[in-house]
């Protein structure tokens, strides 16, 4: 399993995993007639994402108003990955703080909506 984000432009979003994710694209298959992708595969560490230009089939959230899906992501700094994600144009909803979960320990993170209207959680355990 593995999730699929569709966007407005999947060649942009792309890019934008990779400055900010380090993602590395493994498979692209564009439409020849539109030049669009239809898929395209990345990896963010262990993690495989598809990624594909919206179409009048799937649309993107930003056509639709938002997305209700948060993407959780583990990371080893995620100061430094928030702030990558806003170079690239992120926005910030909940910004990066400690936070203490109790019993389930203390955590670093925040959440930030990418530029194509996906939400990532990005978070540190700390204890």
């Amino acid at each position: 399993m593995y999730p699929r984000l569709v966007v407005s432009d999947a060649a942009k979003a792309i890019d934008f995993y990779a400055a900010a994710f380090g993602a590395q694209e493994t498979a692209r298959h564009t439409d020849p007639a539109t030049g669009k992708i239809v898929h395209a595969m990345v990896t963010i560490g262990d993690i495989e994402v598809a990624v594909k230009d919206e179409d009048s089939a799937d649309r993107g959230p930003t056509s639709i108003g938002g997305s209700p899906v948060i993407l959780a992501l583990t990371v080893d700094d995620p100061d430094a990955v928030a702030a990558a994600m806003e170079r690239g144009g992120a926005t910030v909803v909940y910004p990066v703080e400690d936070r203490d979960y109790g019993s389930g320990g203390s955590h670093r993170g925040g959440r930030l909506a990418d530029p194509f209207g996906h939400l990532w959680m990005l978070d540190q355990q700390l204890s």
